[in-house]
């Protein structure tokens, strides 16, 4: 499913500047009526840079959390980022007149297999995750983006909201948490041993 979006995000990102002016969000266009917007803003982006590091962001969350919930969750996981980000944007933030990027999307992610590791993997791994997380949205909310931004603009609010639908989404998936592979660190040790 993973492989299927990012080679979609890839496939997008070939289509240049008015494939991007089509399917970005865009204040006025939703209002009028061009609904898909608000899900194909997430899978457009602003330059190469900007998709090799949603990219790459997609691929470490497969990597931290690939077993941490069914495929029916991670599509709930999916769906309450999107709906968050988009509501937040369209409620909390009426200057925002165009957005495009997937990360407050993977940030969704992020929360959701966050709050799945304190089922699955030891206390210190899920806490150390959990602060860094919080750190990270405390220093956008308080500095603006990360220093490794470099020139990207970054929607910082994006990140928010999706962590917020992560939340939301791993509160209803929260029995569905899967036991039946250890979590990385332990498939390590095992190896390791």
């Amino acid at each position: 499913m993973v492989g299927a979006v990012i080679v979609a995000v890839l496939l997008l990102s070939l289509g240049g500047e008015s494939v991007r002016l089509a399917l970005r969000y865009d204040r006025a266009a939703v209002a009028s009526g061009q609904l898909w917007r608000l899900i194909t803003a997430h899978c457009v982006h602003g330059s190469a840079q900007h998709v090799a590091v949603n990219v790459l962001g997609a691929a470490l969350m497969v990597a931290l959390f690939n077993h941490t919930y069914g495929i029916r969750s991670w599509l709930i996981v999916l769906a309450c980022g999107v709906a968050s980000i988009d509501l937040g944007f369209w409620f909390l933030m009426p200057q925002l007149q165009w957005y495009v990027g997937m990360s407050g999307v993977l940030h969704a992610v992020l929360a959701a297999g966050t709050v799945a590791w304190w089922k699955t993997e030891t206390k210190p791994l899920a806490l150390t995750l959990t602060l860094i997380m919080a750190a990270k949205l405390w220093w956008e909310q308080t500095h603006g983006p990360l220093p490794l931004s470099g020139e990207m603009p970054v929607v910082v609010n994006a990140h928010l909201y999706g962590e917020a639908g992560g939340l939301i989404a791993a509160a209803i998936c929260w029995r569905d948490v899967l036991r039946m592979k250890p979590g990385w660190h332990r498939t390590l040790k095992s190896a390791i041993d």
